[in-house]
């Protein structure tokens, strides 16, 4: 509704003092041309809203006009009594707090709108974690924290993937990111920002040196393009495989590093043609031979030649193979 949206305007004015219109068109979902018609509607409605033109500019409310207008609908109730990651609170040390910010928000709120929160929180319950993915040792979050909310330097000791020695660092520490239940640092390392698994910080301490930001820097934008980054440069191995319709279900869970991308209607027998995506040349042959004569390899024509040969050197063991020291007759 247009009401919410002159309201959001409003509000996104009051906190961050200076927008320009392609920022609120974006966080709103509208077009640029729709943000202006709004701002001629908020300022012939006696709103004091103006425009600062040239670079560094933006749409602006008078200094010390302030708002009220804050009162909230069923469906923003339930979305703040929804978003509640309790785990990745706990990391922080603010569990606590969230609780009782949560206690004076219900007890502000007129009984239809408690009855709304309530509602919501009994039906939907968040649980961010995994089911096999075991807890990672974050104790040096709150170091990390500390330096991102006070805006100074910090050193830190830094361990490798692969087994490679430990690194010291000193960064501008940007922010925290939560993907899942893994905590990373965004910092700018030797003019370079980079992400940083906590779990792997080894040691870390805050020096006296202001931190500093990159102007215009958005952890979240920041957040998304590295992630759309790091998903093209993950490497590819593409197959083709037929699947006996007793394991298709399966498919999609029995390989961490398989991706279903297209499947075909099923045949005339009922296997199904599915092409699909791995890493490495290795995990497909590992992930085939898991299934195996209820899945045939069609493409390519080495990764059916590998499996063939694994599934034989299999027999091989076990025909002639023993166990322990007692041979198998």
């Amino acid at each position: 509704m247009r009401a919410d949206r002159l309201l959001s305007i409003l509000l996104l004015l009051q906190v961050h003092r200076r927008q320009t219109a392609r920022e609120l068109a974006r966080r709103l979902e509208v077009s640029d041309r729709t943000i202006h018609r709004d701002m001629e509607a908020l300022s012939a409605a006696g709103f004091p809203v103006f425009a600062e033109r040239g670079s560094g500019g933006g749409w602006m409310l008078v200094d010390g006009y302030k708002t009220n207008l804050t009162g909230l609908n069923r469906d923003e109730i339930q979305a703040l009594f929804l978003t509640k990651p309790l785990r990745l609170l706990a990391d922080l040390g603010l569990d606590k707090a969230s609780d009782a910010a949560m206690i004076k928000l219900s007890a502000a709120l007129p009984s239809a709108h408690r009855d709304n929160a309530e509602h919501a929180r009994q039906r939907i319950h968040i649980d961010i974690t995994g089911w096999n993915r075991s807890d990672e040792r974050v104790r040096l979050l709150p170091v990390l924290q500390q330096a991102v909310w006070q805006e100074r330097k910090l050193k830190f000791t830094y361990e490798r993937a692969g087994g490679c020695d430990p690194v010291k660092r000193l960064a501008d520490p940007l922010g925290l990111v939560a993907k899942g239940s893994v905590w990373y640092l965004v910092a700018v390392v030797d003019s370079d920002i980079r992400s940083y698994r906590v779990s792997r910080v080894l040691s870390a301490e805050l020096t006296d040196e202001a931190c500093v930001r990159p102007k215009g820097f958005d952890l979240a934008e920041y957040w998304e393009q590295s992630a759309v980054s790091f998903k093209a440069q993950l490497p590819r191995y593409q197959a083709t495989v037929r699947a006996h319709p007793d394991v298709f279900p399966r498919m999609s869970f029995a390989g961490r590093f398989a991706r279903i991308e297209h499947a075909d209607p099923p045949d005339s027998d009922g296997w199904i043609r599915v092409a699909m995506r791995f890493d490495v040349e290795e995990m497909a042959v590992e992930y085939a031979l898991g299934f195996g004569s209820k899945m045939e390899v069609l493409e390519p024509y080495s990764l059916r030649e590998k499996v063939i040969a694994a599934a034989k050197s299999v027999i091989a063991f076990y025909t002639e193979g023993s166990v322990g020291n007692a041979s198998i007759s």
